[in-house]
């Protein structure tokens, strides 16, 4: 059986986008509302017919729902919440796919008491935005991670776990907490890095931004890539999850320090055994199917 019969998808960018192509390859007997704020991205999602219905309020699309799925920035979460709350279904589940959670899980609960909040990150996606990026294999293969309130009907978390591994993820339960401190190094602190080495090369008075383009590396094509990511969603990232994310930046401003120092007297053992310490990682992430050679982890986009 179905987890969900009849889905409601809030925001319709990469994620959301995703999501309707994803239920629709998966699960096709499962009906899908659609809305977002923006009427540009509605006419779209209309012509690329993601969805069995798109509405233009977002009240009417989770009135029948029995899982509503808030895909939008993070920092909206807690607004949308409290634009649907007199809508919501008594008994339908409410999760999200933010990357932040525990600023996340308080926005849900204080907009939506008493009902049933399932919060959930895919770890999945491209530098990409908008309807037009979404692939219905975007989860397969990656990690969802929950992370419920203490409390929290099990039940409907089986029932949200039951929903991403139809998706192709594998499912993962972490505190809210938990899960900001590990995706603050995973995440948000490469991007953070990823998003200033881009900007220092742009701001740089001896080199061209021609040049900069002209003989980019493979390393500064990965950071251009990662730095290309929505500036909306990943400004609400950092807010939210502030604190995680400065300790993170400080614990990478006293490492990187460290490699300065050797770097300037010539520690060429220090740098060595670094760089094969963190060689071994990136094999270990192959190895756990996390990466491969190919590009956008081979995946075939449908």
């Amino acid at each position: 059986m179905m987890p969900f019969t009849r889905v409601a998808i809030i925001g319709l960018g990469l994620i959301g986008s995703s999501l309707a192509r994803g239920i629709r390859a998966s699960m096709p007997t499962v009906r899908v509302t659609g809305h977002d704020m923006d009427p540009a991205v509605r006419d779209a999602a209309r012509r690329l017919d993601l969805c069995d219905d798109m509405t233009d309020h977002a009240g009417a699309a989770v009135s029948d729902a029995d899982l509503v799925l808030l895909c939008v920035p993070v920092g909206a979460i807690g607004a949308v919440a409290a634009e649907i709350a007199p809508d919501v279904p008594a008994d339908a589940v409410v999760s999200d796919v933010g990357s932040s959670k525990a600023g996340v899980l308080a926005a849900m609960q204080a907009a939506l008491p008493g009902r049933a909040i399932v919060p959930a990150h895919p770890v999945a996606g491209t530098e990409n935005s908008g309807p037009e990026a979404g692939f219905a294999t975007l989860f397969k293969g990656r990690w969802c991670i929950l992370t419920p309130p203490e409390g929290a009907d099990p039940l409907a978390v089986e029932r949200v776990a039951a929903f991403w591994r139809r998706l192709g993820a594998d499912v993962e339960l972490m505190d809210a907490a938990h899960h900001d401190l590990v995706l603050a190094v995973t995440s948000h602190l490469p991007h953070l890095i990823a998003y200033t080495i881009v900007g220092t090369a742009s701001d740089l008075e001896d080199v061209t931004r021609s040049e900069v383009i002209k003989f980019s590396a493979g390393g500064f094509r990965d950071f251009t890539r990662i730095a290309a990511s929505d500036p909306t969603m990943w400004r609400d990232v950092f807010l939210a999850n502030r604190e995680a994310v400065l300790e993170m930046l400080q614990r990478f401003t006293e490492d990187l320090t460290q490699l300065q120092r050797a770097i300037r007297w010539g520690d060429g053992d220090m740098l060595f055994d670094h760089f094969t310490k963190t060689r071994a990682v990136r094999r270990s992430i192959i190895e756990q199917g996390q990466d491969d050679a190919a590009p956008d982890f081979g995946r075939h986009h449908a």
